[in-house]
């Protein structure tokens, strides 16, 4: 009798307990690089600059069996911008993520805040990382796990620019308001994405009246792994509307690769995104644009497609291969790219240009002293034809290269769980 009662007193307690994880997390990540040709062809007299971007970011984390709570900052400028003696000029810092999660049960949960949301392959919506600051979005998920291998996520945001007691006008150059469907299964060693967003942009009308288009971005993500054989496919649409023009633009993308051995791997892809002919009268946008995805990943390194530029443009055909080796401290990869106008180039004179814009090969590789310390480096060599000129003014003649090299620094400063009765308070 005796015995049965202390196990049922430790069966109580065990079941009574509630684990607690606090973390935190720091990350300095200086980065130098020199541009000469980056983002853009550097004419004859044009001098290449050069500077070290940093992010310095600290991240602070609670969970127990249901709460997530997620806090993350960040500093993010050039060095020298913000002199230490002039403290009031240093606005560098800002929220990277703020969010509270609620995991109401094993196979659903609600997350409310400021958070990445980053799907597949991270085409269309991704975190951005490469970029010092990064991307998230304020918004609210649900997530629903509606079966073995099947998930359902469902976003929505809306912004404003100030707290007001009136309606006003939102000038921030993003998106108005947001909301987003992902539905994901995996069979096997095959995953299937279906993507639905719908993205509003306010705007002033010439008769200075506000409204409200809409872009909807709708498609597939495919992945699989067949012995030494994996890869990806996607393929998306746009309609709707962007600055009162009917939008109509397509996407597709295919990343086959092959593992060589432990360490080599080789692989081919290609993506078309449309474009809209210089000399198109029709008043219709057939540009695809891929929103929020991580876009310094796809169409080269040096950054002359979709990242910050080339929207409502002729669009591109970027046909790639790839050559990595990777171990569990060292990587290295080559990656070269022919570019292609999806849509007509046309010169001052309206003569039709040649659709080829350039080839650019991107060297890369890292090395992990620590697994919370590393090195990465890379070069870049951009040979732009005379369309790219036209597109992107510049001289094609002349060299035009980047450089980098980026320091990574990220300890855990601490993490401990810390298991109690719930009954007995904190």
């Amino acid at each position: 009798m005796k015995r049965s009662l202390l196990l049922f007193t430790a069966l109580l307690t065990f079941f009574s307990t509630t684990a607690q994880t606090f973390e935190a997390d720091l990350q300095i990540r200086p980065r130098f690089e020199y541009r000469n040709g980056y983002k853009t062809l550097l004419s004859e007299t044009a001098d290449p600059a050069a500077q070290v971007s940093q992010r310095s970011r600290l991240t602070l984390g609670y969970q127990d069996e249901e709460l997530l709570v997620k806090f993350s900052g960040q500093s993010v400028g050039v060095w020298g911008d913000a002199p230490t003696m002039r403290l009031e000029d240093n606005n560098t810092f800002s929220l990277f993520e703020a969010y509270g999660q609620y995991q109401a049960s094993p196979n659903f949960l609600f997350r409310v805040g400021r958070q990445v949301l980053s799907y597949d392959n991270q085409r269309i919506l991704g975190e951005v990382n490469w970029a010092q600051q990064g991307q998230s979005h304020d918004a609210a998920l649900l997530s629903w796990k509606l079966a073995l291998n099947h998930r359902l996520d469902v976003a929505a945001a809306y912004n404003a620019q100030a707290e007001t007691i009136i309606d006003a006008p939102y000038l921030v150059n993003s998106y108005q308001n947001l909301q987003m469907a992902w539905y994901h299964m995996d069979l096997n060693n095959v995953g299937f994405s279906f993507l639905l967003m719908n993205t509003g942009y306010e705007f002033d009308t010439v008769q200075q009246d506000r409204e409200v288009d809409y872009i909807q971005t709708f498609g597939a993500f495919h992945n699989f792994v067949s012995g030494k054989f994996f890869g990806d496919l996607g393929v998306y649409g746009q309609a709707g509307s962007r600055n009162d023009k009917d939008v109509s633009a397509l996407y597709a993308g295919l990343n086959l690769n092959y593992k060589l051995n432990k360490n080599w791997k080789a692989g081919l892809g290609g993506e078309y995104l449309s474009g809209t002919d210089m000399d198109d009268a029709s008043g219709e946008n057939k540009s695809f644009t891929p929103l929020f995805g991580t876009n310094h990943a796809f169409n080269g390194h040096m950054d002359y497609f979709y990242v910050g530029n080339h929207q409502n443009s002729v669009g591109l055909l970027d046909l790639y291969g790839k050559l990595s080796y990777v171990t569990s401290k060292f990587e290295f990869s080559v990656v070269p790219h022919v570019f292609s106008s999806a849509a007509k180039i046309v010169d001052v004179a309206g003569n039709e240009q040649d659709s080829y814009l350039g080839t650019e090969i991107d060297l890369s590789a890292g090395y992990k002293f620590r697994k919370d310390f590393g090195i990465n480096f890379g070069y870049s060599q951009m040979f732009g034809s005379d369309s790219l000129e036209i597109l992107k003014g510049g001289d094609s003649g002349q060299a035009q290269n980047w450089a980098w090299v980026m320091l990574n620094f990220s300890p855990k400063i601490f993490s401990f769980t810390k298991t109690q009765n719930p009954d007995a308070g904190i």
